[in-house]
């Protein structure tokens, strides 16, 4: 029979079995904001999350998905929306995820199905929508943060013709409406007249907003029709633009392929 183990033994035995618990569960940091614990044993397990790269050259205007990140009119965020069924952990050979979330949810775009049903009908989705018009140059613009974009405040921008690519910052960001997982009806957006004179008015085929709706809640479909209804305007919703100064860039925003659906995620960046 073999002998019993002294008591440093055991207590060596506890040390090793511990280290390698802690190991186990720090392999894989959660992100912020969905639960679980984002240590690590050493700077080299600590992953690094990024607003700008490239020395301030390229900035992230999309936003991360997070549990308490806000949905359209609900109270409490979107909530669990990532499911790991097949886990190393577990004993699979690899992790495997699975998610669940709305198509509209945090940055995302809008086609022109998503109002019409005739387009939805007729396979107009996301899959359709023009490359060209989500890469190149673009204005990032300020707008009065005292009002929502009416054909009044779209005239004030003076935006030359000629650009085709204006992302609107509105006092949206300066409330940090998308850090707070409570859905708010009193976001700025567009009035069924200032998207009218934007239409009428100048070549913006790209209209982005820091919100999750291009239109204001209390004009919100009538705002949408005027910009989809002719198939040529893009309008991406929900952007990061906090921290990105005004002016001109580059932007490149890329939705999924997904077939059959009226709005997709979508990363979207601002290179100077």
């Amino acid at each position: 029979m073999a002998d019993k183990l002294t008591n440093s033994q055991i207590l060596l035995l506890f040390s090793n079995l511990l280290l390698l618990t802690v190991a186990a569960n720090t392999a894989y940091p959660i992100i912020p904001g969905t639960g679980g614990s984002d240590c690590s044993l050493s700077d080299d397990l600590t992953p690094i999350r990024r607003e700008v790269y490239d020395g301030g050259r390229i900035f992230d205007i999309s936003h991360r998905y997070t549990t308490n990140m806000p949905t359209w009119e609900k109270a409490e965020g979107l909530g669990q929306f990532l499911w790991l069924p097949n886990s190393i952990k577990n004993g699979s050979l690899a992790n495997n995820s699975e998610m669940k979330l709305p198509t509209h949810t945090g940055t995302h775009v809008d086609a022109p199905g998503h109002v019409f049903d005739h387009y939805f009908d007729a396979g107009f989705d996301v899959d359709t929508l023009d490359l060209e018009v989500l890469n190149g140059p673009a204005l990032l613009a300020d707008v009065p943060r005292d009002k929502n974009i009416t054909a009044d405040v779209m005239e004030s921008l003076h935006i030359p013709r000629g650009v085709r690519r204006v992302l609107f910052r509105t006092l949206n960001t300066d409330r940090k409406l998308m850090f707070k997982k409570e859905f708010d009806t009193s976001y700025v957006g567009f009035m069924k007249d200032g998207a009218r004179w934007l239409v009428e008015n100048t070549d913006i085929k790209l209209v982005g907003i820091d919100y999750l709706s291009v239109a204001a809640y209390d004009d919100l479909l009538p705002s949408h029709y005027v910009f989809l209804e002719g198939r040529e305007i893009i309008l991406v919703e929900g952007l990061k633009l906090d921290g990105v100064p005004a002016g001109m860039y580059s932007v490149h925003c890329l939705p999924l392929r997904l077939l059959g659906a009226e709005g997709s995620p979508i990363r979207c960046i601002l290179i100077k």
